[in-house]
């Protein structure tokens, strides 16, 4: 079994209360880090661990603490990104249904360390019920001392505050998410200046993801460098994983960094083999928005060396033969997935939850959804391929925020890596005999979709 951290009394009974957490040496860190610990120590002991941001795109937590500015006059916030929107991602609600006072311990911790006197957690609209659990968590922590004024009698005090979202993806983004908090629409914004210069309310933030600062804690507890020895190279510590699809054990999993990916889908431990024993076809390793890769790229590299859920091995070889480990958002795809469908899927969300800011984002979403609908419903001509490619290749990297580019990466992994299968649907009529059904079961009009193109 490999060591758990996070979820390491998940399973304990009534351990989303205040008096079972706390008798599981629950705010051990806050009480250490204020007793003993200057605000610049527990900086260096997140930079020692080697914790890179589970959000996502794997910046050095440590690092990204260290660029927040300290201006005279001005206050400093922390942020917890609990937005969630990722498709196929789900371990941050696991964690704050279960376990909500690891995440407000991290918070409290993490404060500390960054002169932070009000932070907040903003969550996802469809999370709303999440936002009772975590405003009880609060209650019970500001009823024992850990937040409010003079917390365990020094000159710390905190506030924190829960935030819900209205349900936009966008709000994932860190520019975004701050402008929904100031109350404007979430539009992502120019970068430079930065959040660590100018976030929330023009003042120097920090936006973490919720798994990341629910780390902090037992790195405090057990010190950066015990942290760093578990997981390989610079993925360090355990990463939570939403593993789903055609699996027989989906779920939230811990694993070691360093486990192979073989390993994950295959082992009793995790997700216990493929459905119905059938083949692995393909697997999306880090959320919707990452490259999809077939079975023989996921489960080795380019090299044929085993491939390694860390965020090396999964990127080794670029977008070509690699990936990312992004979020952890886990789906495995067997023999039976039409790769054509699924992409339509995932290109109708990214279509819908593009804020419109840039055009190369709002025009080519819609265009990739359209070419999809057209190839899926019989009118596709071989070109149509080519154009989507085209179309992908537009977007990627002419954006102001990484929406564009996770709309992009899915259909050029798509097309790189099963191209016959889209030429089949152009060539082969017998292959779109249960479209109108799809279209019906997924309530599209056929007939719109494409009819522009």
């Amino acid at each position: 079994m490999g060591r758990k951290i996070l979820l390491e009394h998940i399973n304990v009974p009534g351990i989303n209360s205040y008096d079972v957490y706390r008798s599981k040496g629950g705010y051990a860190s806050v009480e250490k880090a204020i007793k003993t610990m200057k605000p610049e120590d527990i900086t260096e002991e997140v930079k020692k661990s080697g914790l890179r941001g589970r959000g996502g795109a794997g910046f050095p937590t440590g690092m990204k603490w260290s660029f927040l500015a300290k201006p005279e006059g001005k206050p400093r916030y922390l942020v917890c990104n609990a937005d969630e929107s990722e498709p196929g991602t789900f371990k941050d609600r696991y964690l704050m249904e279960h376990i909500p006072h690891i995440l407000i311990e991290g918070m409290i911790t993490s404060s500390y360390a960054l002169g932070v006197n009000t932070a907040y957690i903003y969550i996802r609209g469809e999370y709303f019920y999440l936002v009772r659990i975590l405003e009880k968590a609060i209650a019970e922590a500001y009823a024992n001392g850990w937040l409010g004024k003079n917390i365990l009698g020094s000159d710390f005090n905190l506030d924190l505050y829960v935030h819900p979202g209205a349900g936009a993806y966008i709000c994932g983004e860190e520019t975004a998410l701050l402008e929904s908090l100031e109350g404007k629409r979430g539009n992502p914004r120019i970068k430079p200046p930065f959040p660590a210069v100018a976030g929330l309310y023009g003042c120097p933030t920090v936006v973490n993801n919720v798994e990341t600062i629910a780390t902090v804690g037992p790195i405090v507890n057990m010190g950066g460098d015990e942290y760093a020895k578990i997981g390989v190279g610079r993925s360090t510590g355990t990463k939570l994983i939403s593993a789903s699809g055609h699996i027989k054990k989906p779920g939230v999993y811990e694993i070691e960094m360093g486990v192979t990916v073989e390993d994950f889908i295959y082992s009793d431990e995790y997700c216990g083999g493929i459905l119905n024993d059938k083949k692995l076809k393909a697997v999306v390793a880090g959320g919707s928005s990452v490259p999809i890769l077939p079975a023989h790229l996921i489960l080795n590299t380019a090299n044929g060396e085993k491939r390694l859920m860390t965020y090396e091995s999964l990127s080794d070889g670029g977008f070509a033969t690699g990936t990312m480990l992004g979020s952890g958002g886990f789906i495995v795809m067997d023999e039976s997935t039409n790769i054509v469908k699924n992409l339509f899927t995932f290109t109708r969300f990214y279509r819908h939850e593009s804020c419109g800011q840039c055009s190369p984002c709002r025009e080519g979403t819609a265009w990739m959804e359209k070419i999809l609908a057209k190839i899926l419903g019989g009118k596709g001509e071989e070109k149509d391929v080519d154009l989507l490619w085209d179309v992908q290749r537009r977007i990627e990297g002419n954006t102001i925020c990484p929406l564009g580019d996770a709309a992009a990466w899915p259909v050029a992994s798509a097309i790189r890596h099963f191209r016959n299968e889209f030429e089949d649907f152009v060539r082969n009529p017998a292959n779109q005999q249960d479209i109108k059904y799809y279209f019906h079961c997924n309530n599209i009009d056929s007939a719109a979709a494409y009819s522009s193109i």
